[in-house]
């Protein structure tokens, strides 16, 4: 009897964590993360971690994992993920997989290509050129280098663009080359639940969470960041603007109003790219 995958998916704040613990239970089972800013132990209320109490409610894997300063890809999660879904089948028919990074979730689905390991110091490098140069500048390199990659990267995601500009520094050759888009197949079934909400109840429901973020303590989370804030871990929405605030380029209520922005753009983009995500059950919450 083969297994089965259930991968929960969709929007920031659409309510992905409750509807995963919910099937979690009904099914006796486990979840796996698939989310590129909760792996990181250092990144709490800004990525919207599980509490406590939901993560005693159900075993999570891969959830504050690695630390901020570690270099993580999708290449690597598909190792990690692949691995702890096998361990998690040995006792179950039936595993969660839930998340809104696209790229993580399509690389336990499709598999994902072989990419050259970067060296530390072309990583830093880059880093630096980030802080100091900004991302535009390394989006025009991008473009210049590699113009198939640029045309659908996520242009507002520093760490795809990073990543991209070390394989092509480090090889001279652009990153779409080592992109063969090749499916993997699995020896389990994948069955793919998509959760989806109104513009304006998702809108009310960002807005809402982000007034929680605040009165929970995320400034004081991002305050206790701003010696790694250089790392592309940490150039995403909730940090990035509160680094903003603390470096007196804009006020308070500035920053708390463009995490709310940021967000639902970071939302809308979600969903543009799972919209593609094929044979996927939309439930409308």
């Amino acid at each position: 009897m083969r297994k089965t995958l259930y991968t929960v998916i969709g929007a920031t704040a659409s309510g992905k964590t409750a509807y995963a613990i919910d099937l979690a239970k009904k099914l006796n089972t486990e979840i796996v993360s698939a989310d590129s800013r909760q792996i990181f132990k250092e990144m709490n209320i800004g990525v919207a971690r599980p509490s406590e109490e939901e993560l005693s409610s159900v075993k999570h894997h891969l959830i504050a994992s690695w630390s901020i300063t570690e270099n993580y890809n999708a290449a690597r999660y598909e190792k990690e993920a692949i691995a702890v879904i096998n361990q998690l089948f040995t006792k179950y028919d039936d595993v969660i997989l839930c998340g809104g990074s696209g790229m993580y979730i399509n690389a336990v689905i499709n598999g994902i290509d072989d990419m050259p390991d970067t060296p530390t110091d072309l990583r830093n490098t880059l880093n630096g050129e980030l802080k100091s140069k900004g991302l535009e500048i390394l989006l025009e390199e991008l473009k210049a280098k590699d113009e198939k990659y640029y045309a659908e990267v996520d242009k507002q995601n520093p760490r795809r663009v990073l990543r991209a500009l070390e394989v092509i520094r480090l090889t001279g050759k652009p990153f779409s080359s080592f992109r063969k888009n090749e499916n993997t197949v699995r020896n389990f079934d994948i069955k793919i639940i998509g959760l989806q909400r109104s513009r304006e109840e998702l809108t009310e429901r960002i807005n809402k969470r982000t007034d929680i973020m605040i009165k929970d303590g995320l400034t004081e989370e991002v305050r206790s960041l701003i010696p790694f804030k250089s790392l592309p871990a940490l150039s995403t929405v909730g940090y990035r603007e509160l680094f903003d605030y603390f470096d007196n380029k804009i006020s308070f209520d500035q920053a708390v109003e463009l995490i709310k922005i940021h967000t639902r753009q970071y939302a809308k983009r979600q969903m543009t790219w799972f919209r593609k995500t094929e044979n996927v059950q939309w439930l409308t919450l």
